[in-house]
C-alpha cells in the first residue's frame, strides 16, 4: 500500500505540474525569513488527508490529518513529506516542524503557504542544520463539501514548494 501511495503523486504530476520554483518576487511578511539562507528548494506532489470529524460547532466537517508528497529536485527524487510534519530526504536526514506563520494560497482551493520551525533533527544529510521551511508556491489541496459520515477520509491533491532554510 505504501508504494501506491509513493506513486500516487507521480500520476498526478500532469495536472499539478504549472508550479515552478519559488519566484524572487517578496514573501509576505508572515512567513519570511529574514537573515536566513536558502540551503535546498524542492517541489511537493501528493495529498492532503483529511477526516470526517464533529467540529467546534457540534456539525460534521473535514479536518486536516496529515499530508503526504514526495519531494523532488530536478527529474530526482529527494525525499518525502509526511506527518508531523516531517521530511525526510534520500541523504539520511530529516526534520519535524511546527508552524509558526501562514500567509493565504494563491486562489480558494490552494493550502496557505507556511512558515515552519524546525524542532528536531536526525541524520547529518542537508537537512541537519535548517532552522526553517517555508511551504509556497501551492496549488490545490483544500477540501471543500460536506462530510456526511463521521470517521470518513478523504484526499486532495497538492503540489507545493518546500524551501529549506538555515540562520547564517
Amino acid at each position: 500500500m505504501r508504494l501506491i501511495t509513493k506513486a500516487i503523486p507521480f500520476l498526478l504530476l500532469p495536472l499539478l505540474a504549472g508550479t515552478a520554483l519559488a519566484d524572487e518576487k517578496p514573501l509576505p511578511a508572515a512567513i519570511a525569513a529574514p537573515g536566513e539562507t536558502t540551503v535546498l528548494k524542492v517541489h511537493a506532489v501528493g495529498m492532503q488527508y483529511y477526516d470526517c470529524k464533529v467540529g467546534a460547532d457540534g456539525k460534521l466537517a473535514w479536518i486536516f490529518n496529515s499530508p503526504q508528497a514526495t519531494l523532488t529536485s530536478g527529474d530526482k527524487i529527494a525525499g518525502y513529506h509526511n506527518a508531523g510534519p516531517t521530511w525526510e530526504l534520500t541523504d539520511g536526514s530529516s526534520i519535524t516542524a511546527k508552524a509558526a506563520g501562514n500567509a493565504p494560497g494563491t486562489g480558494a482551493g490552494d493550502i496557505p503557504w507556511l512558515k515552519l520551525e524546525v524542532n528536531s533533527h536526525k541524520g547529518t544529510g542537508q537537512l541537519s542544520g535548517v532552522t526553517t521551511v517555508q511551504r509556497i508556491n501551492t496549488v490545490g489541496g483544500v477540501l471543500s463539501g460536506a462530510c456526511d459520515r463521521e470517521g470518513a477520509g478523504r484526499g486532495m491533491p497538492y503540489s507545493a514548494d518546500y524551501v529549506f532554510l538555515k540562520k547564517s
